[in-house]
């Protein structure tokens, strides 16, 4: 999923003008991060091959026993239906993602979407703060899918289930196709967080990480 299909420039200006306000009141540093999708998902598309050539070969048989059809050589009743349905399968699930998307395990879907989380923390430098005090937003958008990934600084500032919350309006917004609108007001929310958990803003304090949201396809 192309990220551009749901944040323009002025999307993206507005979530660089939310980080850099954020970080005027502590020493936190917030990067925001969009990924169109995490992976292609095979698995999902060829799960919809096989339901597929099942399906429609189950109707030829039905055809063939209900009204008699089987006409032409036998094996091309036996083998074309399974093509054609796995073919139609593949492509419905290639073509529709919400119908890739429920054929993707959950388990599968949290468990890429936090390793490319883990990847962006490393790839953007967010442990490379000087007390340790960066925070990594994920949003994933065909996954639908959502990380908050805080350095040891800010671990200890901010209290359990606070992430969790804010993960779960970064996905309703999504879902709701209002991503960027989601992204800005999370941002702002964790400006809020870090100034009330004591991340106090320190005289020397610098920019130490680039406010613009980063934007990969994958």
């Amino acid at each position: 999923m192309g990220v551009r299909r749901l944040f323009t420039d002025a999307d993206l200006e507005s979530i660089r003008a939310a980080t850099a306000a954020a970080e005027t009141r502590t020493s936190g540093e917030i990067v925001t991060y969009v990924v169109g999708r995490v992976a292609d998902h095979d698995e999902a598309r060829w799960k919809a091959a096989t339901l597929g050539a099942l399906g429609v070969a189950l109707l030829a048989g039905l055809g063939h026993w209900l009204g008699g059809h089987w006409g032409g050589a036998g094996v091309l009743w036996i083998t074309l239906p399974s093509l054609a349905g796995a073919a139609a399968g593949y492509l419905a699930a290639a073509l529709v993602p919400a119908i890739e998307r429920r054929l993707i395990s959950e388990d599968d879907v949290e468990r890429r979407v936090r390793l490319r989380a883990e990847a962006a923390f490393l790839e953007e430098e967010v442990f490379d703060t000087r007390e340790r005090t960066g925070i990594l937003v994920l949003l994933a958008l065909f996954e639908r899918r959502a990380v908050i990934l805080a350095d040891a600084g800010i671990h200890r500032a901010v209290e359990a289930g606070v992430w969790e919350r804010l993960v779960a309006e970064l996905v309703d917004g999504v879902k709701s196709r209002r991503a960027a609108a989601a992204m800005v007001s999370v941002v702002a929310q964790c400006g809020e967080i870090l100034e009330r958990g004591g991340v106090e803003l320190r005289t020397d304090d610098a920019n130490e990480l680039a406010d613009a949201p980063r934007v990969r396809d994958r």
